[in-house]
This record gives C-alpha cells, sequence and structure tokens, in this order.
C-alpha cells in the first residue's frame, strides 16, 4: 500500500493513525512513543484487514494507509480494553 520504503514516512502514519485512535477510541492513548508503536503495529493490521475485506483504495495511497491503519488501532485498543477488565 505504500508506495515509500521511508521510515520517515512509516512513523509519520503510525503517529497518525495512533493519535486519531486514541481520540477516537476516548481514554486510550498511550502517550507520543506509545501512540507509534501501536500505529505503525496497527497499520499491519488494518492494511491486512483491509485487503482480507477487499475494499477499495479511498484516494491518495497516504488516505488509504492512514485510514486503514486508524482502522486497525481502534480494533487493537479495543481488544486491549477486554483484556484489561
Amino acid at each position: 500500500m505504500l508506495e515509500t520504503n521511508s521510515i520517515i514516512v512509516i512513523l509519520i502514519i503510525g503517529l497518525i493513525a495512533g493519535w486519531l485512535a486514541g481520540k477516537i477510541m476516548v481514554g486510550g492513548g498511550f502517550g507520543i512513543i506509545g501512540d507509534i508503536v501501536v500505529g505503525v503495529i496497527c497499520a499491519f493490521i488494518g492494511g491486512w484487514l483491509w485487503a482480507q475485506l477487499h475494499l477499495p483504495a479511498l484516494g491518495p495511497w497516504w488516505l488509504t494507509a492512514v485510514v486503514s491503519a486508524v482502522v486497525g488501532a481502534c480494533i487493537l485498543l479495543y481488544i486491549l480494553r477486554l483484556v484489561r477488565r
């Protein structure tokens, strides 16, 4: 999905996705480093899920990457909350 292998781009998308997921799932933020880690991990989860569901691209590659990473991050945060209980 990413057209570049730049680690900076991956970290920025991970940060954005982690931050957005933290805002969507209120109380789910882990700080800037935690948000980057959650975002990068969930970019893989979201990308895999996006491909499994055969969802179309949303426009530019970066928009699809951020949206799929946010979806993956929200799923992961929801599962982490279930485990904490």
